[in-house]
């Protein structure tokens, strides 16, 4: 069975860092291209942040370009976010995504593998 599992979620104050991790299982993602995507209460799912299978394209919403980083891992994480100056309004709770292909995409319709997500919480 193929899993996503999301871990690096908390409570921090405005200002504040996290780094998510995203933990896979049953399959190596290690040619996939893989995404950061949150969803806030009442609102729609939004992207964050993609990276194409090697690491060597990235994308991000322009709301968190400069404060986040996606990279790539290892087989068993297979990709992170390092989410720094985070503002209230980044509190969401946060999925990884991957797609079956490699090339990256900012369209959550376009991945194919969805974790449950983790909590993040940001205070003023």
């Amino acid at each position: 069975q193929v899993q996503l599992v999301e871990s690096g979620g908390g409570l921090v104050q405005a200002g504040g860092s996290l780094r998510l991790s995203c933990a896979a299982s049953g399959r190596s993602f290690s040619t996939n291209a893989m995404g950061w995507f949150r969803q806030a209460p009442g609102k729609e799912r939004e992207f964050v942040a993609a990276i194409n299978w090697n690491g060597g394209s990235t994308y991000y919403a322009d709301s968190m370009k400069g404060r986040f980083a996606i990279s790539r891992g290892n087989a068993k994480n297979p990709v992170y976010l390092q989410m720094s100056s985070l503002k209230p309004e980044d509190t969401a709770v946060y999925y990884c995504a991957a797609r079956i292909l490699g090339i990256l995409s900012v369209r959550g319709g376009d991945y194919d593998y969805w974790g449950q997500g983790t909590q993040v919480t940001v205070s003023s």
